[in-house]
């Protein structure tokens, strides 16, 4: 089991909690959980075509998810995977 960071936007998914455990052995199946137990993260952190937005960065650890096999990347019990949606402004 992961422990994944919600960040604030995306709390109202989790009824306000910014921390959960969840099982998956790799980060998809990590994504498919959370989707599971809390609808819409999907929609939020999806393309149609199975990908990550551009905008929303996942990290495992502290490597972003890209850096290394992206949604394939390994999942393990110790694992910390952080959502982080892209900040942009001026």
């Amino acid at each position: 089991m992961a422990l994944v960071r919600i960040p604030n936007t995306l709390r109202s998914l989790t009824g306000g909690v910014g921390e959960l455990t969840v099982d998956g052995a790799d980060l998809a199946a990590v994504l498919v959980s959370l989707e599971a137990r809390h609808p819409g993260f999907e929609e939020r952190l999806m393309t149609d075509d199975g990908r990550l937005h551009g905008f929303v960065n996942v990290f495992i650890d502290d490597t972003e998810c890209r850096r290394l096999e992206g949604l394939a990347a390994s999942v393990g019990a110790d694992t910390v995977v952080s959502i982080v949606p892209a900040v942009a402004g001026g």
